[in-house]
């Protein structure tokens, strides 16, 4: 943009105001229409017109008024004007505006002074400000701080012109004598401010004769000699020790600004334990104090960052930033477990558990409506403490079997994934978590928790007596048997016609549903969520919970069912020495696999069962009657080892994370060598010995690494013209999470001056222009730097497009330059992400829940012996917070 606007103002395009009517309100004399006509007048001008017709009428009708409202409108009038013309000359006509201003300066109301001072801040023209400079060093010594401080800053404002040394050379004197003497908070703020910005030696100076009264300043003061100091410890690291000790000295203050200053300062400038640690506990502290959910999420990065590099500083606060739970925001909640566990040791493993018990305790009143999401997170959080301290998961696997009955279908899930990993994990807990199990399993009401807890009966009941359990249990679950009678059918039969759209909605709608594997399997609706007691079958009400799961067509629960009682009698065999009790048992199984396929295959459930299901079962009925001892080893032992090598593999991936992470800082073989017990230590506080280690110490391991790359740069350089149109242009573009900024070099290759030269852009997909093009003039083989804005909605790829308009004095007609596309990668947008199985099935079901997901398969042609099915997935996540999944097989 050619000036900076320092002022905007919503304009309604629709109902547009005529420069002659504003005019006619401007003369008349009804002071309402006049301050009406003034704000449409402003409203026009900001909107690109230019209305010089109005200027003699404002100085003749409105110039004169001692209205407040109307000398306001007047001085945002005055500021938003063109003052200068295509020479960059003063208008001659400003000249009218002088004796207004010097008036205003000397009126004897206060707020019209102020106004006016503050209207000088935004005033750039030499020839305008030079005459009134008397009157505003007058107002210096005004006896209203609301004018000496608008006085100050106005006294700043012309000192930074590019003339302001010479028109006002004197100007930091005036203004360090003010500080000396001034009395008001805000006044002595914009002074040290002026000193700060324009004799940086003279402000220094201050702050160190009054390095003792520094706590007593008022806390905007305060916050600009934070800034003082970032400033002088980046050019003269030096020296921040001294400076170090003032930062540290208001940590103590009471403003909570000041503070969270404070320790980003500490945390920017040293690496000394003292300091960090002081940084560190005023995070906790503001964790603690602040009821602003928007500043807990700030102060938790900031607690974030500081676990990357200085984590065992926080690992002695790790109960500190747990007290955080107390919140009841989710997200709050999210990022302190995400800390806590990444803090956890051998030595607070324990505290750590019992205070993550005590909360999943809590989440059982039921008082707030997003206990059962806070109590998986919880469940998550204890799950991987566990995994990396197994001593611990004997003190909370009993607590969180409670909750495999939870209405809450993710939380039961990580329930009952846990202790299939516990049960591995920790040989001594086998015999305890499967009585547990056993008697726990009736409450269990989704289908998702049932397999996962059957395939567990069916490998870790090794004992004769829980074998025997393991049977009875899931015979008492599925009831009595036949599932349904023949007079049951014939009435179902005869009201399929009747109510066939009722209970196609009551029970259940089968989709397919991925597994572990890749590999597609039918899957109950019902299972999702917590089932409702079918209404076909009598007698269901009271029975037990895999019986009302089967029927409501969850057949996929029913071949999980058949494979766990074979398991079991395969192991019956082992152990019991009686053939009479193994065939009665086996008979008695192979009545509900039947009782299963023929409940299936009849009229009673709106849909019959699924292939892969019936296989499984008939699969299960032709083992038992013909038993082998490969076969019996497959069964027995194959699938808990293949349960193990994914344990292994998983533990291993986690191995090599932490690895990569560990391996990211290193140091060159030829990087310097400082050896700081050579130095000199006369007159160094402990701190500042403790920061220079530190520094050292990030020398060594390569953490001091320059930001950004030079070839990285480059490839953001995107051509717009070619090297022979009369206008050159290229453009560097810069992604953000939500916008899109282009910095456009316009060069202009010919030996003309271009006038009304605009870059103008048009954008296709979810991509929104910010600002209005501007104008610009541009000078005979000079260059201009153009930023444009474009707002970004959506994680999808995006054009954008445009060309380059200007005159000439010799042709008439606007010359356009048309320029390349600029392309949006979407790549720019996303990042690669993990997704857990149990999130991902989460996210799946929701999605085609909501969508239908067509599924195509690709012809697999003629299969060749000895290949393989490769399946791969993909998961990544947009900034936008958008998961997509990609899955791709070949052979």
């Amino acid at each position: 943009m050619e000036k900076s606007c320092s002022l905007l103002v919503h304009f309604d395009k629709g109902t547009p105001a005529i420069a002659n009517e504003i005019k006619e309100a401007l003369e008349g004399n009804d002071m309402p229409a006049k301050i009406d006509a003034m704000m449409k007048a402003i409203m026009l001008l900001l909107n690109g017109e230019t209305l010089p017709q109005l200027f003699i009428t404002i100085i003749r009708y409105v110039l004169p008024s001692e209205d407040h409202t109307i000398q306001k409108l007047l001085l945002l009038y005055l500021e938003i004007i063109e003052k200068t013309d295509a020479k960059g000359r003063v208008l001659p006509e400003m000249i009218l505006i002088c004796q207004n201003l010097r008036n205003n300066l000397q009126h004897p109301n206060e707020y019209i002074r102020g106004v006016t001072l503050r209207f000088l801040c935004r005033l750039k023209e030499t020839e305008i400000i030079e005459p009134l400079i008397p009157s505003v060093l007058q107002n210096l010594e005004h006896r209203h701080p609301f004018i000496r401080r608008n006085a100050i800053l106005a006294v700043m404002s012309i000192y930074k012109l590019p003339q302001g040394e010479q028109i006002l050379g004197d100007a930091p004197d005036m203004i360090e004598k003010v500080l000396l003497t001034e009395q008001d908070q805000s006044a002595k703020r914009n002074a040290f401010l002026m000193l700060f910005n324009c004799a940086q030696d003279r402000a220094i100076n201050y702050l160190l004769t009054h390095i003792e009264r520094v706590s007593e300043w008022g806390d905007m003061l305060q916050m600009v000699v934070l800034e003082l100091i970032r400033k002088v410890c980046r050019t003269n690291r030096g020296e921040k020790g001294k400076y170090i000790k003032i930062i540290i000295s208001l940590l103590n203050v009471p403003s909570t600004a000041v503070i969270y200053e404070c320790a980003g300062t500490l945390v920017s400038l040293s690496s000394a334990p003292t300091a960090i640690r002081a940084a560190a506990n005023t995070y906790c502290q503001l964790l603690l104090s602040q009821s602003d959910n928007n500043v807990k999420l700030i102060v938790l990065d900031r607690l974030n960052e500081l676990k990357s590099s200085h984590r065992d500083i926080l690992v002695d606060l790790i109960m500190d930033v747990l007290r955080a739970l107390s919140s009841p925001n989710l997200d709050i909640r999210r990022k302190t477990l995400d800390i806590v566990l990444d803090l956890i040791t051998p030595r607070n493993i324990n505290e750590v558990v019992l205070t993550l018990k005590k909360e999943v305790v809590k989440t059982q009143s039921g008082e707030l409506e997003k206990n059962g999401e806070y109590r998986q997170m919880l469940i998550q959080a204890i799950h991987s403490c566990a995994i990396k301290f197994p001593e611990v998961a004997s003190t909370v696997v009993h607590l969180l079997m409670d909750f495999l009955g939870d209405s809450n279908v993710g939380s039961a899930v990580d329930v009952i994934v846990f202790v299939r990993e516990i049960i591995e994990t920790n040989p001594k807990l086998r015999v305890s978590i499967i009585t547990r199990l056993l008697d726990t399993f009736y409450q269990i009401r989704a289908a998702r928790v049932c397999t996962c807890a059957l395939w567990i009966i069916g490998e870790y009941c090794l004992s004769l007596s829980e074998v025997g359990s393991g049977i009875a249990t899931i015979k008492q679950c599925l009831g009595e048997l036949p599932f349904y009678s023949v007079s049951e059918e014939e009435e179902a039969t005869e009201s399929s016609k009747k109510d066939n759209q009722v209970n196609s909605i009551t029970l259940s709608s089968k989709r397919p549903a991925i597994l572990a594997d890749g590999t597609y399997a039918t899957q109950s609706a019902a299972s999702e969520t917590t089932f409702s007691p079918p209404t076909l079958v009598q007698g269901s009400l009271t029975s037990g919970n895999l019986r009302t799961l089967l029927l409501t067509g969850d057949f996929f629960l029913g071949a999980v069912v058949a494979c766990t009682l074979t398991k079991l009698l395969l192991r019956l065999e082992e152990v019991q020495q009686s053939k009479v009790e193994v065939n009665k048992e086996s008979t008695r199984a192979l009545l509900i696999m039947v009782s299963m396929l023929q409940l299936g295959q009849s009229s009673v459930l709106p849909h019959p069962i699924d292939n892969d299901s019936y296989d499984r079962i008939v699969l299960c009925i032709r083992l038992l009657c013909n038993t082998g001892d490969e076969i019996r080893k497959i069964w027995l032992q194959s699938c808990r080892q293949s349960f193990v090598q994914m344990l292994s593999e998983k533990q291993l991936q986690e191995t090599q994370e932490i690895k990569a992470k560990a391996q990211i800082s290193h140091a060159q073989p030829d990087d310097l060598i400082d050896f700081y017990h050579l130095k000199s230590r006369k007159g160094m506080s402990q701190l500042e010995l403790e920061d220079a280690v530190q520094d050292d110490l990030k020398r060594a391991t390569g953490e001091f690494v320059k930001d950004g790359d030079d070839a990285n740069k480059l490839s953001r350089i995107l051509q717009l013209t070619g090297f022979s149109d009369p206008v050159y242009a290229e453009a560097y573009v810069t992604v953000h999470h939500y916008d899109i900024v282009l910095d456009v070099t316009v060069i202009n290759r010919t030996k003309e001056t271009l006038q009304n030269l605009c870059l103008e852009l048009a954008t296709m997909g979810d991509l929104k222009l910010v600002e209005r093009p501007q104008n610009y003039t541009l000078a005979p083989e000079s260059s201009k730097q153009i930023k444009a804005n474009i707002k970004v909605s959506s994680t999808e790829t995006g054009v954008i497009f445009g060309n380059i308009v200007y005159e000439t004095s010799n042709v008439h007609e606007r010359t356009v330059v048309v320029l390349n596309d600029i392309h949006i990668d979407i790549m720019d947008y996303i990042s690669p992400a993990v997704c857990g199985d149990v999130a991902f099935r989460t996210m799946w079901a929701e999605f085609e829940w909501e969508n239908k997901v067509h599924h195509v398969s690709t012809g697999w042609g003629v299969w060749i012996p000895g290949s393989q099915l490769v399946c791969k997935e993909c998961i990544w996540r947009g900034c936008f917070g958008e998961c997509e999944h990609r899955e791709t097989g070949r052979w």
